[in-house]
């Protein structure tokens, strides 16, 4: 009987900690009627429940996936479960500037507005790649392939306004450090190192995409969603460990975050009539939270900014792009 009650009692508390790190959740019933969005990554992980989720609030919503196979499956997965049309797929590969801006021309021809921009899409710790066009890859997918499309889009957020950006960062970004010095990883390269590097560069191009926004009525704000299970971990070698699975499989029961539950804070972001003013937070569990010193550096961001700009327009000009 002893044990039992034991028993009962450890997983009672391993219950309850799973509760408590799902986290905040988003529960007003704002609409999202009439709202054109745009999500890269839609097609798995937290994009997806993104998309299912301001899908059902009425938006009209445009998958911005590489792979056009996995996105349109998972579209039409969206349109039964939501019972909304409005679900659109668009290719859009962040790893290539040409496929970037082919989809922003591509979008304005089919939209005259664009009332919110999630920059979800990302890649974590992988091998050494390269982009299309010789970036390292995360910093070349994860930063300035959002830099790109976000600049490439504003003309119809701010026609749009008032209009939402919302960048998914994370709390890796307090593991820096941030490269100025070797912002493409030329000189060395550690996965894990450079995905926190890549993660700071979101929070920083959002802080410093606010100031430039002042007085347009178009907000930005970045965000941590949280530790969630989804794709994103596929590179690190402790989860494709087959004798580890179980273990594995009962550690992300207890601590990870279901997807629905990794995209609440990005629905907050979106929607919450609350933050309508709100620009160059940085959100967690659905409320505001602070930034390591680094991704608040003010110099750095304009830095960044410059950096980012001088690369992409090189490399467009090379490209014949411009």
């Amino acid at each position: 009987m002893e044990q039992f009650l034991y028993l009962f009692i450890g997983a009672g508390a391993l219950w309850l900690m799973r509760l408590y790190m799902q986290g905040g959740k988003y529960n007003k019933n704002t609409t999202a009627l009439g709202k054109v969005v745009i999500i890269t990554g839609a097609n798995t992980g937290i994009g997806k429940e993104t998309a299912r989720e301001l899908s059902k609030r009425g938006a009209t919503i445009y998958m911005a996936c590489r792979d056009m196979v996995k996105c349109e499956k998972a579209r039409q997965e969206l349109i039964k479960d939501t019972c909304n049309k409005n679900i659109h797929s668009m290719k859009l590969d962040l790893a290539s500037l040409k496929s970037i801006k082919e989809f922003a021309d591509n979008f304005k021809k089919k939209e005259s507005r664009l009332d919110i921009l999630i920059n979800n899409a990302g890649i974590m710790a992988c091998p050494r790649m390269a982009t299309e066009d010789g970036f390292e890859m995360q910093i070349g997918v994860n930063h300035l392939g959002h830099f790109y499309l976000t600049n490439l889009l504003l003309d119809l957020l701010k026609k749009s306004a008032p209009s939402r950006i919302v960048m998914l960062s994370s709390l890796s970004h307090r593991f820096g450090p941030f490269k100025k010095h070797d912002f493409l990883s030329e000189n060395s390269y550690s996965p894990s190192k450079v995905y926190s590097h890549s993660k700071i560069s979101n929070i920083l191009f959002a802080h410093e995409l606010a100031k430039r926004l002042q007085g347009s009525k178009v907000t930005v704000n970045s965000l941590h969603p949280g530790v969630v299970d989804t794709e994103l971990v596929r590179y690190y070698k402790i989860f494709n460990i087959p004798i580890l699975s179980p273990i594995v499989s009962a550690l992300k029961w207890i601590f990870f975050k279901t997807t629905p539950n990794g995209a609440q804070t990005t629905i907050y972001a979106a929607l919450d009539p609350d933050l309508e003013l709100v620009s160059g937070a940085y959100f967690s569990d659905c409320r505001p939270t602070k930034t390591a010193a680094v991704a608040r550096n003010d110099e750095l961001a304009k830095w960044l900014w410059v950096e980012s700009d001088r690369l992409i327009n090189l490399k467009l000009v090379q490209l014949n792009l411009k």
